[in-house]
Order: C-alpha cells, then structure tokens, then sequence
C-alpha cells in the first residue's frame, strides 16, 4: 500500500505514486550528488575518488534505498531485481542514450576496459557467487533453490569493493589535490541531508506501491523489480552519464556507469542484508538475470573495446537488446514463457 495507511490502496493511486516517486527520486539525487561532488572538492578528495566512492554513492542511493527498505519489508526479491535490473539498464541503455544523444561517437581508453570494466565483471561473479553460498549453506527449500542471505556472506561483497577502492587510491598515491572554494558548505551539507531524505520517503512510497501493483496484477516481486523499480533508480545515472557525455566526457560518462554497477552489486545488496539481518533469495530467479546481466556487460565491453569508443551504430545496438530484454520481461509476467522459475 502507498505510504501505509495515508493513501487509498487503488491500482489508479498506485501508479501515481509511482510516476510521482520517479520524479521526486530524480529530484533528491540531483541535490544529493551535486552537494556531494562539491563538499568532494572543498575538502580535496582524489578526483578517481570523488567518481568511485562520492558520486557513485549519489547515484547509487536509490537502489541502495531500495534493497534495505525492501529488505525490512520481507520483500527482498524485489530489492535484488531492482539492483540487477539497474545494473541491466545502466550496462544497455545509459551508454546507448550517451551515444546517441551526443555528436559523434563516445570515448573510451584502456583504462576503462581494462580496469574499470574487468572489475566490474568480477564484481557480477562476486554477487552470483555469494547468492549461490546462501543457498549451498543455508537453504530455506532445495527444491525451489531459495536460501537465506546473513551477515556473514554479505561481509564479503563489502571486502572485494574495499579492494576496489584500495586499488583507485593506490593509482593516486601522489594525488596532491587543491581544496576548491565552495561558497556556504553548511548549505552544502544541508542540501546533501535533504536529498538523503527525499529518496528514502520516495523509495518507501515507490517499493510500496510496486509491491501493492504485482498483488495485483500477479506480478512476481523479482520481476516488477527488475523492469519498474530498476528503470525509476536508474534515472539519476543516466541523467549524469548523458550529461557528461554531452560535454565531451566520454570516460567520465562510461565509468559512472561501471562504478555505479560496481557500488551497486559489492555494497547495496550487501548492506541491505547487513541492516536487515538476513534475506530469503531465490536462486532460481536471480541465476537467469545475473546470466543477462553478464551477456550485457560482455557486450559493452566487445563494443568499447573496438577502437576504444561507442558508435552510434553500437548504441542503438545496445538499446536493441534492452528492449528485448524488456519484451522478454513481459512474456515472463503474462506467461507466455516460463525460462523464469518463481515458484
């Protein structure tokens, strides 16, 4: 039900809290990752930094809301299908929109691909490997491959994004950075709380009204999290990644996709377990996406790695294959296919 008991639980109110969540999402994150990259700057935090940890954060603070909220609800399927689904749609369609909306193809080095990229790939296995354990360890139904997700396997996750960070710090060791003048950092600090708190209220009302719709409709939580709760948190990191690419900023618009993915999979899954205690997750539901999800990544990497930028041609290529995946979505939830196994 939309915001508990404050609003009728109605299919037409539903979806307007949806529609209303998405744009107050859009809303909180743009205060929240602007502030945030300037407080980076006024207390002179690493450039590499300031995109991996800051602005991935930032950009990231919507799924990570969605998974502990969903975590707390007992509704983890959603949370996970949210990450996984964000992660399909930041791999596919924010390059793409990146590529297409920009003059030109998009840039990219072998930093990228060969850092970025490589890692974000054993961040994917990092996750498909912890869900599987949960189930291998401490199954719920070995029949229906569902398990519980603790403490002690999320702390995992957590370590191998440590390393991530360790190994950007060490590539700026020497990094002697200037604090940049920034007018008013109460302000600053401010306007950070208050995005904070906008996408939480608006995360709790989006994951309420998605999960009073798949009553509805008969709509698996995993799946209305991995199509509608993923594409209205993913709306921040697209907004950045085209607005970066538009200014020229071809890496910087690429690697806030990976980072965000990365931050994505190894801290907000994890964290939302760590807060909430444990997690029930199927197996059986999330192998299928993470398999989607790694076919993706692979794809963008083929692509980058070919003379090292995105053409347009690619780009549509890789709006393409989100629609497929999209239209794949949708004969799962009518049941016209059942490659999906949701019990």
């Amino acid at each position: 039900m939309a915001f508990g008991s404050v609003l009728p639980d109605t299919t037409l109110v539903n979806v307007f809290v949806v529609v209303a969540s998405t744009f107050f999402i859009w809303l909180g994150s743009g205060w929240l990752e602007s502030s945030a990259e300037n407080l980076s700057s006024y207390y002179g935090l690493p450039p590499v930094i300031q995109g991996s940890v800051v602005v991935a954060i930032g950009s990231s603070f919507p799924e990570l809301a969605s998974v502990v909220l969903t975590a707390l609800n007992g509704v983890f399927g959603m949370g996970i299908g949210a990450v996984v689904g964000s992660a399909i749609f930041n791999i596919l369609v924010i390059p793409a929109l990146s590529g297409i909306l920009t003059d030109g193809c998009l840039d990219s080095n072998r930093t990228l691909v060969y850092k970025e990229a490589q890692f974000y790939m054993v961040a994917v296995s990092a996750l498909i490997v912890t869900l599987a354990l949960a189930v291998i360890y401490f199954p719920d139904d070995a029949a229906d491959l569902t398990g519980t997700l603790n403490r002690p396997l999320a702390v995992a996750p957590l370590l191998l994004y440590g390393v991530y960070v360790f190994i950007q710090w060490q590539d700026i060791a020497d990094h002697d950075a200037e604090r940049e003048t920034v007018h008013n950092v109460l302000r600053q600090w401010v306007t950070l709380v208050a995005g904070l708190a906008v996408i939480l209220v608006t995360v709790e009302g989006l994951v309420g009204s998605v999960e009073s719709l798949t009553g509805t409709f008969g709509v698996p939580d995993f799946l209305a999290g991995v199509t509608v709760v993923a594409a209205a948190t993913s709306l921040p990191d697209t907004l950045v990644s085209v607005r970066a690419a538009r200014d020229g900023k071809g890496v910087t618009s690429l690697g806030n996709v990976l980072g965000s993915n990365t931050f994505d999979l190894l801290v907000a899954v994890p964290l939302g377990v760590l807060i909430a205690g444990s997690a029930q997750v199927s197996f059986a539901v999330a192998a299928p996406m993470m398999g989607v999800l790694t076919v993706a990544t692979i794809l963008l990497f083929m692509m980058l790695r070919t003379d090292l930028m995105l053409t347009t041609k690619e780009s549509y290529l890789l709006l393409v294959a989100y629609v497929l995946f999209v239209v794949w979505m949708a004969a799962e939830t009518v049941g016209v296919l059942n490659f999906v196994v949701t019990g």
